[in-house]
């Protein structure tokens, strides 16, 4: 099965969307080896706890696991390294900046391979308070009753 037609979602961050409000989304490049290209190839990872974080002029995900590839030489990878995003310079600021005046976070909501190469979904986003997690999910239940009742008709 060939990537060169257009995007394959590789991993999803299923935990993002419940625990985090997302306000704004980016498409980021990621520096990997050779081993972990091959192994997110055959979907091997998790972005459950993984968050990206500004150094200096850059931003780095760390916590995103990729499994080691097992032809890999000399033992492939090291699963849990950060990882360096590739963003346009303006991007990077805006992001640097409301990381630190808003007190949001930056979180990967999904890697995927676009035309061959690896993207990471990146959403700015702001910590839900257990009620407004209460809230959303009583909105997603009536609407889902809702739904159960116009296909019952």
């Amino acid at each position: 099965m060939s990537d060169a037609g257009g995007d394959r979602v590789v991993v999803r961050n299923r935990r993002a969307r419940h625990d985090f409000e997302i306000l704004e989304t980016f498409e980021a490049g990621i520096v990997l080896t050779g081993s972990e290209v091959k192994s997110l190839r055959e979907g091997r990872a998790n972005l459950a706890d993984a968050y990206a974080r500004p150094q200096g002029n850059e931003i780095w995900l760390h916590g995103m696991h990729v499994s080691p590839y097992s032809f890999a030489r000399d033992g492939g990878h090291e699963p849990a390294r950060p990882r360096k995003l590739l963003l346009h310079r303006r991007e990077i600021d805006v992001l640097r900046r409301k990381v630190k005046e808003s007190g949001l976070t930056v979180v990967p909501l999904a890697v995927r391979f676009t035309h061959g190469l690896v993207k990471v979904d990146l959403g700015l986003a702001r910590g839900k308070k257990l009620h407004d997690k209460r809230h959303a999910q009583a909105r997603a239940d009536a609407e889902r009753e809702m739904q159960r009742a116009l296909r019952r008709r």
